[in-house]
């Protein structure tokens, strides 16, 4: 059995994230582009790209390095897909990452991973924005998720809501009493309302091209990105605008 296992997640019902993780970042795909910031995490034991169902996963294949499975669990729900993967993927842990977050930080990931280990008690490890919520929800886009295999299963099992349903976590953070959480505080640097390093939006994505263009493709730390955006006040501040009018369904 694996220790920690680190899924990739697609929704390819979605024509948007279909189109966004096709997109060229260099020589990659942005999906090949985050598979292998996974690959470079140190401690994961395997990581595997989530199809939701033979079409995607033959379009998957066009995108994913081929040293990385794909792994097709068609399921009514993206949280039953989940629980269903660490079925066939037998780990006890899982690290959770959007494949449309190609800034995701291999370092955070190690250290959510590190941490994890240090506390057996713990079913869900993430970041912590100051404003108290798992920073998975803000735009910074650099972060992933820890989950206990038996937590999943045992959301998976427990959640009605359609929207516990949709978004893996939800249940698990949105419910303390059931499930034992750690959340980390997200690095102060990053952890700012004039950073925005999502792909959500056609904007986002040159702001993405703009970084990447700066820093290169193997300087992509957040540490790297924090001091590039330090000396950006003019991105920083139509990043900040940007939040501001998303959070308001403005854009």
């Amino acid at each position: 059995m694996l220790k920690t296992l680190g899924i990739v997640q697609t929704c390819f019902g979605s024509q948007g994230v279909a189109d966004t993780s096709a997109r060229r970042l260099g020589s990659k795909s942005v999906l090949e582009w985050v598979v292998r910031r996974v690959t470079d995490c140190q401690r994961l034991e395997g990581v595997v790209v989530l199809a939701d169902s033979p079409a995607a996963s033959r379009f998957l294949a066009t995108l994913v390095p081929p040293d990385v499975p794909i792994l097709t669990v068609e399921a009514k729900d993206p949280l039953r897909q989940f629980a269903a993967a660490t079925e066939q993927f037998r780990c006890e842990a899982v690290v959770r990452v959007r494949a449309d977050r190609p800034l995701v930080d291999p370092g955070l990931i190690d250290h959510l991973v590190t941490t994890a280990e240090a506390q057996a008690e713990c079913d869900y490890v993430s970041y912590c924005s100051r404003d108290g919520r798992p920073a998975i929800l803000s735009p910074v886009g650099v972060y992933a998720e820890w989950i206990r295999t038996a937590a999943l299963r045992r959301a998976d099992r427990k959640a009605t809501l359609p929207e516990d349903r949709q978004e893996i976590t939800r249940f698990i953070y949105g419910h303390p009493e059931q499930f034992t959480l750690r959340l980390i505080p997200a690095p102060p640097r990053v952890d700012r309302d004039d950073f925005r390093l999502t792909i959500d939006i056609e904007e986002d994505w040159d702001h993405l091209l703009t970084i990447v263009d700066a820093l290169g493709a193997d300087e992509l730390d957040w540490q790297r990105i924090a001091d590039l955006l330090d000396h950006q006040p003019a991105l920083r501040s139509r990043m900040a605008a940007l939040n501001r009018e998303l959070a308001h369904g403005q854009v």
